[in-house]
Parts: structure tokens; C-alpha cells; sequence
């Protein structure tokens, strides 16, 4: 199993978003920890390092993986018109 790390900015996402939007945020996240690639991820081009996202409704999910340690760290989460600037 993964451990979760979460960035500034995600943590802060999570703590300023509407409870049920929280809710099945963290119920996709921790869905990560068992199986960081899933059907619905799809792979980031563009970044210096590799991302991953996954969606929850209007909402994106940008996370990398890191097989050696088993970590996943989560690195921004927002509405997919701006989680990519």
C-alpha cells in the first residue's frame, strides 16, 4: 500500500472545499493507495517530472508516483480550467 503526501496546495484545496466534494476526493485518493494507476488516469505531457491525473467531476487530481519508496504525492487539485496554468 502507498503512503499519500500532499503539497501546500492540495492540502489547502481539501480544507477550503465543500464537505461532499472533500469527501470524494478523499475516497479517489485513497482508491490511489491500492492502485496508483487506475482505468481512468491518464498520463501529463508538458511537466518536467511524471504526473498523473485522475478526475472527480469538474476537478483534477495531479499526483506522481514513486515506486522505490511506495509514496504518492499529491501536487495540485483544482477545477480543470485552471489546474493546468
Amino acid at each position: 500500500m502507498f503512503n499519500v503526501l500532499y503539497s501546500s496546495q492540495a492540502s489547502s484545496f481539501l480544507k477550503k472545499a465543500d464537505k461532499s466534494l472533500a469527501e470524494r476526493m478523499l475516497k479517489k485518493i485513497d482508491g490511489l493507495r491500492t492502485e496508483p494507476v487506475t482505468h481512468d488516469t491518464k498520463v501529463l505531457d508538458g511537466y518536467k517530472e511524471r504526473l498523473f491525473r485522475v478526475r472527480v467531476g469538474d476537478h483534477r487530481i495531479l499526483y506522481e508516483v514513486d515506486y522505490k519508496s511506495n509514496t504518492i504525492g499529491i501536487v495540485k487539485i483544482d477545477k480543470r480550467s485552471i489546474v493546468y496554468d
